[in-house]
């Protein structure tokens, strides 16, 4: 039995699981989670996550993880001798606190306003929960390009958000990022960043994010 992933295909969550599970070479079967019949919140999809999110993994062990972002973490220890290095040697103290740096600038200063336009410009219709608020979004590009601004200047100096190596914190901008291009809010791929440009092209262009884009 290989690593189960339990998720949507389509799924922001479910494919930063799936790319970093690419990038380690892991071999996984994805259990789709039909969020459209509401599956991710029936009784016995709680058990194994309360909160009724996806994703979530077993191995065959029986072991269970759920929040993509500390899977992430837990596939690249685990299976750091294989596939290609993103996250650096534990042993490392100082590229680890740059690492640990860099991931929380992902998951503080580009996750809510990223997830919170995907949400009033896709999720809110799709769902039935309202028109898109075009002052919401507004507000949110606004507070974006803010942060964007400082993303050049880090960029400026190294050539990944944690210096010269590509990391997870690198990796798990992609899902939520290749939405906004899709959302027409070209804030990753215009050319007054040329720095957070080149970035950008650089990560989405990794094989792993081209063999899951799609779908895990």
């Amino acid at each position: 039995m290989v690593l189960k992933l339990y998720g949507f295909p389509l799924s922001t969550c479910t494919r930063r699981v799936a790319l970093v599970l690419k990038e380690k070479n892991v071999p996984y079967e994805l259990v789709p989670v039909d969020l459209t019949k509401n599956e991710h919140k029936s009784a016995e999809f709680m058990t194994k996550q309360p909160f009724g999110q996806v994703p979530y993994i077993v191995e065959e062990d029986g072991f269970q993880l759920y929040e993509s972002r500390a899977i992430g973490r837990y596939i690249a220890l685990k299976y750091a001798g294989q596939g290609n290095k993103i996250l650096p040697d534990p042993s490392d103290f100082k590229n680890t606190a740059l690492f640990e740096q860099a991931a929380s600038i992902e998951l503080t200063n580009f996750d809510p306003f990223a997830s919170g336009l995907a949400f009033e410009k896709v999720f809110k219709p799709r769902k039935g929960l309202g028109e898109t608020n075009e002052e919401v979004v507004a507000s949110l590009t606004k507070q974006l390009n803010a942060k964007l601004d400082a993303y050049e200047v880090l960029l400026s100096t190294s050539k990944y958000l944690a210096g010269d190596e590509v990391t997870l914190a690198d990796l798990f901008h992609i899902p939520y990022g290749a939405m906004l291009g899709v959302m027409g809010i070209d804030v990753l791929e215009s050319g007054t960043r040329p720095n957070v440009a080149r970035w950008w092209k650089d990560i989405t262009s990794r094989p792993s994010w081209q063999a899951v884009k799609n779908g895990a």
